[in-house]
Parts: structure tokens; C-alpha cells; sequence
């Protein structure tokens, strides 16, 4: 009986012990934590939030050291860290990409627009605990594919406009040959009645049909020419309005590509940049301690 006691004291003496480890080292993990954001030490805030990613992208260590446990003790305030880590990346990345204009949505969530000119597209958001952007799927290829054409004296929608140039030409093409097309159904329909009437031997009535249905084959196909012109007008309202939405987009892409050339000196070191920007933008918050 005495052996059974003395296990289970032993027993909870070491749960005891065991439990106040972790309390206390969830206690050391907060107050660290704490006295970072008191003393404005971002670097450390983002190297108690994301061990692994500082580890492995600071530190590169093979095997880094992870706190996974400790950090989902603040993963309900979240927000309220990014608010706080946003106050110097902002300003970093204003620096960095003076192109993007950037918007907090809500606390700590940032989006960005391209530019400070009319028509400026909204490019994605800004992930600050992890120092990443999030593009704009869609907008981002359109400014890759733009950087792509340069080598084929293209624009992006070049192709487009030139297609919907060339079918409102066809078009009004179609317009002015009214009058022509008239007197082509005028003659068709001529043609046709006298053949109807025309007089032929049983062995002849074949070909006299084949004869017939080329015609009305041929009258078919300008009275269908007659029903597209009608509706050409519109058609070519409606392409000139994209041929001009086109057109400016073009124009605004060509101010992105200018800023981006103007300070990275070519696309393929923009993108250099935002692969680098977590490493880079924690050896500047080093620097800056020195």
C-alpha cells in the first residue's frame, strides 16, 4: 500500500513539473513577445511568429528551430500584430516599389493599387506577417505577357485591336456595297424567274434545278449579307468601345512597365525582388538595430 503512494506522489510530482515547464515557457514566449513590441523590435516579433520561416530564410538553418505551439498562443490576434508590423513594412515597400499605392481595408490587411494615374488597376494585397505580395492573378499575367510582346514590337491587345480594326473595315465595307448588292439581287431574282418559266425536256429538268438552286443559292447568301449589314452599325459601335478600352489599358500597362523599368531596370528583376522581399526587408530591420 505504502509502494502504491509513494508511486502516484512520484507520478504527480513529475506531471506537476512537467505542466509548470510548459506554463512557464508559454509565460517566457509572451513576455518575450510583449518586450519586442514594447521596444518596437520588429525583427524579433517576425522571428517569434513564424520561427521556421525566419530560420530557414534568415538564419538557414538546415534543421531550424520551430515554436510552433507558442505561436498559436497569439494566432487570435493576429491583426492586431500585423497593424503593428505594417507600420515599417509599409514604409519600406513604399520605398521599394514607389509605384504601388497601398490601402488598409481593415486592421492590418493591406491592399495595393499600380499607380497614381486615372484608371490605376488594384494589383493585390500585401501579406505583412509573412512579407509577401498576393497579385492579382489575372492583372499580373497581363503585365508579364506585356513585358513578353516587347520582344515582338507588340503591345498587349495589339492582336485584338488590329482583329476588331479589320472587322469593322469588313463591315463598313458591307454598308457601302448596299446599293451594289441591290441590283445583284434585282438581276438574281430575274434570272431565276426565267429560268422557272423556261421550257426544257424531261432529260433537261435536272440540270434546269441545278441551275435554279445555284441561283437561289446566290440570292440566299446576299440577302444574309443584307441582314449582317443591318446590323453593322451597331457592331461597329460596339468594337470601337472595346478597340478604345483596349487601347487604354495598353496605355496604363505602358506606364506600369515604365515604372518598373525606371526602378529595377527590367521585369525579370521586379520579380527577383518579390521573391527576395521576406529576406531583404528583415536584413534591412538588422541593419537598422546596428
Amino acid at each position: 500500500m505504502t509502494n502504491e503512494n509513494q508511486f502516484t506522489l512520484s507520478d504527480h510530482d513529475e506531471a506537476t513539473k512537467t505542466l509548470t515547464e510548459a506554463v512557464t515557457g508559454k509565460i517566457q514566449y509572451l513576455q518575450t513577445l510583449a518586450k519586442a513590441i514594447d521596444d518596437q523590435d520588429d525583427r524579433q516579433v517576425y522571428e517569434l511568429i513564424n520561427s521556421k520561416k525566419y530560420s530557414d530564410e534568415i538564419l538557414h538553418a538546415r534543421h531550424g528551430a520551430q515554436d510552433t505551439e507558442n505561436e498559436k498562443l497569439v494566432e487570435d490576434i493576429q491583426p492586431k500584430i500585423s497593424a503593428f508590423l505594417s507600420q515599417k513594412l509599409i514604409q519600406y515597400l513604399n520605398e521599394m516599389y514607389p509605384f504601388f499605392y497601398f490601402e488598409e481595408t481593415a486592421l492590418g490587411n493591406f491592399q495595393f493599387y499600380f499607380g497614381n494615374w486615372w484608371g490605376r488597376r488594384l494589383f493585390g494585397t500585401v501579406d505583412v506577417l509573412n512579407v509577401e505580395f498576393h497579385f492579382d492573378k489575372r492583372e499580373y499575367e497581363k503585365l508579364s505577357k506585356a513585358f513578353e510582346l516587347e520582344y515582338e514590337n507588340k503591345r498587349l491587345n495589339s492582336d485584338a485591336i488590329e482583329r476588331l480594326s479589320k472587322e469593322n473595315e469588313r463591315l463598313q465595307s458591307l454598308i457601302d456595297s448596299q446599293d451594289e448588292r441591290d441590283q445583284q439581287k434585282g438581276k438574281l431574282r430575274a434570272q431565276i424567274k426565267a429560268v422557272s418559266q423556261e421550257k426544257v425536256m424531261p432529260w433537261e429538268s435536272s440540270k434546269q434545278r441545278e441551275s435554279k438552286q445555284k441561283l437561289v443559292d446566290q440570292l440566299s447568301h446576299l440577302t444574309e449579307l443584307d441582314e449582317e449589314a443591318n446590323d453593322a452599325y451597331r457592331t461597329i459601335r460596339d468594337n470601337e468601345e472595346t478597340v478604345l478600352a483596349l487601347s487604354k489599358e495598353d496605355t496604363l500597362i505602358g506606364y506600369e512597365k515604365q515604372s518598373i523599368v525606371s526602378k529595377f531596370g527590367n521585369f525579370e528583376n521586379f520579380e527577383a525582388k518579390n521573391k527576395t522581399l521576406y529576406r531583404d526587408y528583415i536584413a534591412n530591420l538588422i541593419a537598422a538595430e546596428k
